[in-house]
């Protein structure tokens, strides 16, 4: 691939690596540090003129600071003189606040540990939610004087300014946990998904998969769910909540699952009380093998804690995140490998090749 660079930041080295050796090249010199101040340092040691420039960077780790360095780096190249710069995020850092969602993130620390208080050997002892009118008004539980709306910043929004600001000419996504974002540019953004990674490790790794049921934790993921129940010709189950309370009991199954493995989808698993939740539920249905699949493993807070606790037999996440180390806490937890597709994307971007015919539909089983 002749004026073709690859370059990879701090966040997931291992993941750039992989890319470059599906693709048959080399990572390209670039040092990566800080000065004393705690200031980051980028030093790009090979030339960029006149080339096409990839940068892997997941917004995973130390998000502020992969971030920074991410626009460095792309100032850097522009600076450089690249010819067209590449942004490759497997997780877009922000990607969860392009809306007023801090309401619902907030109080995820006391959920996790009520989650991990009602599944089997737990404490009874649970922190209280936060308690004050401030706090309850916050989360919405309650409605100020005179109807006023609170307003949270739209950091993806930002985000999304800053990477074209220095320089960005292309993105390329990985599921993100909302669509619009692709609105937020002014630069092509190329969407990529997971599901035939996924839908591969399903048929190989899960016995007697034909006879599963894929279920959504929720309303917002049914979309992605009846995507690879067409494709597998798997029944469907949805799990809503017929109320405000984050618990078990608050918490119905559309569909049947007794007797039958279950095949739990989600974008991202984070402090992991959604899938805690979810495997109860299905559990107290009478589901047999309980598995979980999430195209990002962030796996914050006592979500590890959960998944060793929960009736879950598996859990699986493709590699926009690394997992060594969370593998070396939970013994449930399974690898996807997404580095394969994802060269394949870049070289198809890099020659103008179509990258949607990856995603294609076909009616094998």
């Amino acid at each position: 691939m002749r004026n073709f660079v690859l370059l990879t930041g701090s966040s997931h080295p291992r993941l750039a690596q992989r890319i470059s050796e599906s693709l048959g090249v080399e990572l390209s010199s670039c040092t990566l540090g800080k000065f004393s101040n705690q200031e980051t340092s980028v030093e790009i040691k090979d030339s960029v003129r006149e080339k096409h420039v990839y940068i892997v960077q997941s917004g995973c780790g130390r998000v502020n600071d992969n971030l920074i360095e991410l626009l460095i780096l792309i100032q850097a190249c522009r600076m450089g003189s690249a010819r067209r710069i590449t942004v490759v995020t497997p997780l877009f850092p922000y990607s969860r606040q392009s809306e007023r969602s801090q309401k619902k993130r907030l109080p995820q620390n006391q959920i996790g540990t009520e989650i991990m208080s009602s599944l089997p050997h737990m404490s009874d002892s649970s922190p209280s939610l936060p308690q004050g009118a401030f706090a309850q008004s916050f989360m919405g539980m309650t409605s100020g004087e005179g109807g006023y709306r609170q307003w949270c910043a739209r950091a993806g929004t930002l985000v999304a300014s800053l990477l074209q600001a220095a320089g960005a000419d292309h993105l390329i996504a990985m599921d993100l946990h909302d669509p619009q974002y692709q609105g937020f540019f002014q630069i092509p953004v190329d969407l990529i998904y997971a599901e035939p990674c996924i839908i591969q490790w399903i048929r190989s790794e899960i016995p007697n998969w034909r006879q599963a049921v894929v279920v959504s934790p929720d309303a917002g993921g049914a979309k992605r769910v009846t995507s690879i129940c067409n494709r597998l010709n798997l029944d469907f189950a949805l799990i809503h909540k017929e109320d405000r309370a984050n618990t078990k009991e608050s918490m119905g199954l559309v569909g049947e699952v007794e007797g039958r493995p279950v095949i739990i989808l989600d974008d991202m698993i984070d402090s992991g009380s959604t899938i805690g939740l979810a495997s109860e539920v299905l559990k107290r249905h009478g589901a047999a093998d309980i598995y979980a699949i999430a195209v990002h493993g962030v796996f914050s807070g006592p979500a590890l804690e959960i998944i060793n606790r929960s009736p879950l037999t598996a859990v699986a996440c493709t590699n926009t995140v690394p997992q060594e180390e969370f593998r070396g806490q939970c013994a449930k937890l399974r690898t996807i490998d997404i580095a394969p597709m994802l060269g394949e994307i870049i070289r198809r971007t890099f020659y103008g090749e179509s990258v949607t015919q990856l995603f294609v539909h076909d009616d094998q089983s």
